[in-house]
C-alpha cells in the first residue's frame, strides 16, 4: 500500500473540506410549494383570468379545476408528492369578459402580492408536452408598466422536444429581444422528461440553469448595451401554459388552423394530452 506524506493529506483533506462547504453552502428558502396538498394554496398563488391576450395566442386563461389540478400518485408521472397540472382544454366558441372569442381554455398562476423577491434563485421541476405551438412557461416579472418593470424568462418552450429558451425583456431589449438564448437537451434527453429550469439573479449578472448546470449568463454590461438594467426591483413568479402565437408562430410558421399552432397539437389537446406538470417551486437566497 502506497502511504502519502502528511502535507500532502492535510492538503487533499482541506479541499475535501472546501468542496463540502461549497456544496452545503447555506441559503434561506423564500418560497416554497410541492404542491402536495388537495388545491392550490391561494395563500401562496393568484390565478388569472383574462379576457384579452397580448402575444396573438389562442387561448383564454380562466380559474378552473379543468385546466388547475393537482395529481398524485402514478398520475403524477414521478413527482414524489404529488404535482400541480396545467392543462389546456379545447372549448369553442368562449367569450371573455372582454367580449374576445377564443376556442381553448388553459391556466396561468402567479405570486404577485404574495411572494416577491429582489435577487436570489428560482427554480421549478417540470415535465413538458412537445407540440407545434404548445407554449409553456415559467417567468419573474416585476410590478409596473412592461417592459420598464423587467421580465426573467427561465423557462420557455414551444412544442420543440429537444429545446427551450431564456430570454431577458425590460427597456430597449424587449419583444424580439437580443437577450434570448436556445438550449438544445444533451442526447437522449427532452422536454417531455423531468428537469430542472432555474436563475440565479444578483446586482450584477442573470445565471440561467439546467438541472444544476449553467447554460447562459447575461451581464448587467450586456444589458446596459441595449438599455437600462431593469433588475433591482423586486419580481413575482408566473407559470402558465399559452397555446400559438406570436413566439410559435415566428418559428413554425403555422397559419392554420390556429396561429401558431398545428392540427396535431389541436387534436392532442382535445384528448387531453397536451399537460404540464410542476413538481416543485423553490425561491431562495444566500444565507447571511
Amino acid at each position: 500500500m502506497k502511504l502519502f506524506p502528511l502535507a500532502t493529506i492535510l492538503i487533499f483533506t482541506s479541499l475535501l473540506s472546501a468542496k463540502a462547504q461549497q456544496l452545503t453552502a447555506k441559503v434561506d428558502t423564500l418560497f416554497f410549494d410541492d404542491f402536495g396538498g388537495q388545491q392550490l394554496d391561494r395563500s401562496k398563488w393568484n390565478v388569472e383570468v383574462t379576457g384579452n391576450t397580448v402575444n396573438d395566442e389562442q387561448e383564454a386563461y380562466v380559474d378552473s379545476i379543468s385546466t388547475l389540478f393537482f395529481v398524485k400518485g402514478i398520475a403524477a408521472e414521478g413527482a414524489r408528492n404529488g404535482a400541480l397540472v396545467i392543462r389546456p382544454v379545447y372549448h369553442p366558441g368562449y367569450i371573455s369578459n372582454k367580449n374576445k372569442k377564443y376556442d381553448f381554455l388553459s391556466g396561468r398562476i402567479n405570486t404577485e402580492n404574495k411572494v416577491e423577491f429582489t435577487y436570489g434563485t428560482a427554480s421549478a421541476r417540470m415535465k413538458l408536452p412537445a407540440g407545434d405551438g404548445l407554449w409553456p412557461a415559467f417567468w419573474l416579472l416585476g410590478q409596473g408598466e412592461w417592459p420598464a418593470c423587467g421580465e426573467i424568462d427561465i423557462m420557455e418552450n414551444i412544442g420543440y422536444r429537444n429545446w427551450f429558451s431564456n430570454a431577458m425583456h425590460g427597456p430597449g431589449y424587449f419583444g424580439n429581444t437580443p437577450l434570448v438564448h436556445r438550449e438544445t437537451f444533451p442526447s437522449r434527453a427532452d422536454v417531455t422528461q423531468w428537469h430542472v429550469y432555474s436563475v440565479d439573479w444578483t446586482p450584477d449578472s442573470i445565471i440561467f440553469k439546467l438541472d444544476g448546470n449553467a447554460i447562459y449568463t447575461v451581464t448587467r454590461a450586456m444589458v446596459e448595451h441595449y438599455g437600462k438594467w431593469a433588475f433591482d426591483n423586486p419580481k413575482f413568479v408566473i407559470l402558465n401554459f399559452a397555446l400559438g402565437g406570436g413566439y410559435p408562430h415566428g418559428d413554425n410558421k403555422i397559419e392554420k388552423p390556429y396561429f401558431g399552432m398545428s392540427q396535431e397539437t389541436v387534436d392532442q389537446i382535445k384528448a387531453g394530452q397536451a399537460k404540464t406538470l410542476v413538481d416543485w417551486v423553490l425561491v431562495t437566497k444566500p444565507a447571511k
